[in-house]
């Protein structure tokens, strides 16, 4: 008799495939939205919200990056120029490894953190995005930390269970939810999925300025 409480070792393999590949065309698709959005300076925003930027800390290492992203190409094709197709394959390659880190950076440009009147958006580059709806939320206060080592996104701080979104490794704002709130993170558990948590820490370039505006948007709710 087959014992169908724990799903095949092949079922789960197909299963985290799918998903891999589900997540990875999606990411894809986010790069050529970030540059469309960035090229029409049209940023994903709510109508009503505001944004709020965080790539300060990051903007160098990124420009390092696609800098020597594209040095690469020339230096790769003129060390593969006498094989037409490794160098036709070559070329393909680091000019989508370029496409890719711009597509990148302007996510970060382009999908900033919101505050709006439906509530506040979190988010990081490409994929994350943690909406806080006004009846979840507790409280807000401006509290810079360093977090050492790698814990990983969703950790213990003390009675606190908590969801971090580090730039580097730094936040400097914090969220406390009214009640244990259910937060859904990219990607496959464990670090991935539904993480049910009591506090949200992120960094944000004018952590002040979005802090006047969510008491803009409670005083407009009130």
């Amino acid at each position: 008799m087959t014992d169908t409480r724990h799903p095949a070792p092949e079922a789960t393999r197909r299963q985290r495939i799918a998903s891999l590949s589900v997540r990875a065309v999606r990411i894809e698709l986010r790069v050529y939205e970030s540059l469309w959005r960035m090229a029409v300076r049209r940023p994903s925003i709510a109508p009503g919200a505001r944004g709020f930027g965080y790539h300060r800390p990051v903007l160098t290492i990124l420009l390092v990056f696609i800098g020597l992203s594209a040095l690469e190409i020339p230096i790769v094709d003129l060390i593969v120029h006498r094989w037409t197709p490794v160098r036709i394959g070559f070329l393909a390659l680091g000019i989508w490894g370029v496409t890719w880190m711009l597509g990148l950076l302007c996510a970060y440009f382009t999908r900033p953190h919101t505050v709006g009147p439906d509530g506040i958006r979190v988010r990081e580059g490409l994929e994350l995005d943690l909406p806080v709806a006004w009846d979840d939320f507790a409280s807000i206060e401006l509290r810079p930390t360093t977090i050492e080592g790698k814990p990983g996104r969703v950790f213990d701080d003390g009675d606190d269970r908590v969801c971090a979104v580090k730039v580097g490794s730094h936040t400097n704002l914090e969220i406390r939810f009214e009640r244990p709130t259910t937060l859904r993170l990219p990607g496959l558990a464990p670090k991935g999925g539904a993480h049910t948590v009591t506090v949200l820490r992120f960094w944000a370039d004018d952590p002040r300025g979005l802090l006047n505006a969510v008491g803009v948007q409670l005083r407009d709710v009130e």
